[in-house]
């Protein structure tokens, strides 16, 4: 049996742009608790509303799914983007294929490139760890023996990756370039390790 919270947001993928009345009679509960699990989707980045203009007064307020809301209902995303890739390795030579992926690393850490400026190698990972996050990896890092591991607990690259493990340097050239150092692969979790792991090098860490 579907929770409060599910029916509101099956609500909006059926009628994105409802308002709270909407929601209430669509879910069968009263406005003030819609308004109370709303607070709560938005908090958790599922559910975003928005002002919109309805004739004459003042704008009415409405709710739609965020991209990480519509990835809380199963979709056929991976199955069309497993099936690009294949189209695009049959028709495509492999370097151009390989550059490809790295232009899309390229450009994802260009959007954070001034944010980089000035931090310390250890805040940098931080800043690292924390926009991998947003990006759907679980990162941690640790000092271990004079250098700097980067764990990937969880990679949202994994599924495509089994076919495709060409896109696993996204990642990789992702961190090389935020942090200005090469990131070298000691481990993958395609070839049976736990997880991913990234070394930095002491000898070419310039803090």
């Amino acid at each position: 049996m579907k929770s409060t919270r599910d029916k509101i947001l099956q609500t909006l993928l059926q009628k994105p742009r409802s308002t709270i009345n909407t929601l209430a009679e669509a879910v069968g509960i009263n406005p003030i608790s819609v308004r109370h699990h709303l607070t709560n989707l938005q908090m958790e980045g599922l559910v975003e509303g928005q002002e919109e203009r309805h004739g004459v007064g003042r704008p009415r307020l409405v709710y739609i799914l965020t991209d990480d809301g519509m990835e809380h209902f199963p979709t056929r995303y991976m199955q069309l983007t497993t099936r690009l890739l294949a189209q695009m390795k049959d028709t495509m030579p492999g370097p151009v294929v390989a550059k490809l992926f790295n232009q899309i690393a390229e450009d994802m850490a260009s959007h954070y490139s001034k944010d980089m400026q000035g931090l310390s190698m250890e805040e940098r990972l931080n800043f690292v760890k924390e926009m991998l996050g947003r990006e759907g990896f679980t990162v941690e890092w640790e000092k271990k023996d004079g250098q700097y591991e980067i764990h990937e607990i969880t990679c949202p690259y994994y599924q495509i990756g089994v076919a495709h493990p060409e896109v696993c340097t996204v990642d990789q050239t992702l961190i090389s370039k935020m942090l200005a150092l090469p990131a070298n692969k000691v481990q993958c979790i395609l070839s049976g390790a736990a997880h991913c792991t990234y070394v930095i090098s002491p000898a070419e860490i310039k803090n």
